[in-house]
């Protein structure tokens, strides 16, 4: 317990260090926002309440401490997600199991569509010399990039610890501009209360700890985010199945108090149904300034889905599906395949 309150303490003490300037920013002004778009379709289906997930290679996009592994030696995971506006958003990772000494793992994110048609401004020839835009192409190409190494370990039966460096990138036309960043994360398992709560887990993060990233004269933020949440079983029978429910508050750098709940009820071992919600989320605004009105800061909704593991000759193999209603644009479409190896 010493030890899970160290932890919790060390998150506090760095969110308020760098939360602190968020509490003067508004929606928009943050660079590299695909950070904010959730990974893997059982994560997502859960309504991105998924902070206290344990044992998954997807966790290194969420919580690093949820990579730790115990029963697998290795996993590894690719997700693919046809995001709004013709957007790709696409993530792999692999985890792999170093004894003792903890998991580790590697992953990467890839956001962006091409052949964008560019309206370009001609300066006159008189200020030739002070043209910003000096691509000739007709279309150009825009995408998102984030490179990051895991590591995770199980300091005990009940706390887990991560971090996660990450090189970010993002291209626009003929400019690239970069960043690092930091992720750290814990997850502590209470376990069983009174035969009615089974597998109870607490967890903390702090995503995106690191530098900006500058165009021209004004350096953005990246996406800063801080959330604590928990999840545990309210059914746990082999022949009835398991009924797991998780709860995240989350502080984005830009945006009001969020709260994500989900559900995810197994059957067999091999199936799952899920569903979730983003509370305070789809139609959240600002509080707009004296030169706007609020501008309403997310579209997205209910997210239902589904998947089906089956385990043979010593390997996992896991098909999730999810689907993402979004206010006004069409609802998204997430698939992700896990591969685990004994």
């Amino acid at each position: 317990m010493k030890s899970l309150r160290s932890a919790l303490i060390v998150l506090s003490l760095l969110v308020l260090v760098f939360d602190a300037p968020a509490q003067v920013r508004k929606a928009g002004l943050n660079a590299a926002a695909f950070l904010k778009v959730g990974v893997g379709a059982r994560n997502v289906g859960l309504g991105s309440a998924s902070n206290s997930i344990t044992g998954d290679v997807g966790q290194m996009f969420w919580n690093p401490a949820g990579i730790a592994l115990q029963d697998d030696q290795m996993q590894g995971t690719v997700s693919y997600n046809k995001w709004i506006a013709d957007l790709s958003h696409n993530a792999f990772g692999i985890s792999y199991k170093l004894g003792d000494i903890g998991t580790v793992g590697i992953g990467a994110i890839m956001f962006g569509v091409n052949d964008i048609p560019a309206y370009r401004d001609i300066a006159p020839a008189a200020l030739v010399s002070q043209q910003i835009d000096n691509a000739t192409s007709g279309t150009y190409n825009y995408q998102d990039l984030a490179l990051q190494a895991t590591f995770a370990r199980n300091f005990s039966d009940q706390l887990a610890l991560g971090a996660t460096v990450k090189y970010i990138s993002e291209s626009l036309d003929d400019m690239t501009k970069s960043a690092f960043a930091v992720d750290v994360g814990s997850i502590y398992t209470i376990g069983s209360l009174g035969g009615m709560i089974h597998d109870w887990k607490i967890s903390a993060r702090l995503s995106n700890m690191g530098s900006g990233i500058k165009y021209y004269d004004v350096e953005s933020p990246i996406p800063i985010t801080f959330g604590v949440g928990t999840s545990f079983k309210v059914l746990k029978d082999e022949s009835a199945g398991d009924l797991l429910i998780a709860l995240d508050a989350v502080k984005p750098q830009d945006s009001p108090q969020l709260f994500y709940v989900g559900g995810e009820y197994t059957f067999g071992g091999f199936l799952a149904v899920r569903g979730g919600y983003k509370l305070n989320y789809s139609g959240a605004q600002d509080d707009g300034t004296s030169a706007r009105a609020a501008i309403k800061q997310s579209i997205e909704g209910l997210s239902i889905g589904g998947g089906v593991r089956v385990e043979m000759s010593g390997y996992l193999l896991r098909f999730d599906y999810a689907m993402t209603s979004m206010d006004i644009l069409d609802s998204v479409h997430r698939v992700t395949l896990t591969v685990g190896m004994k």
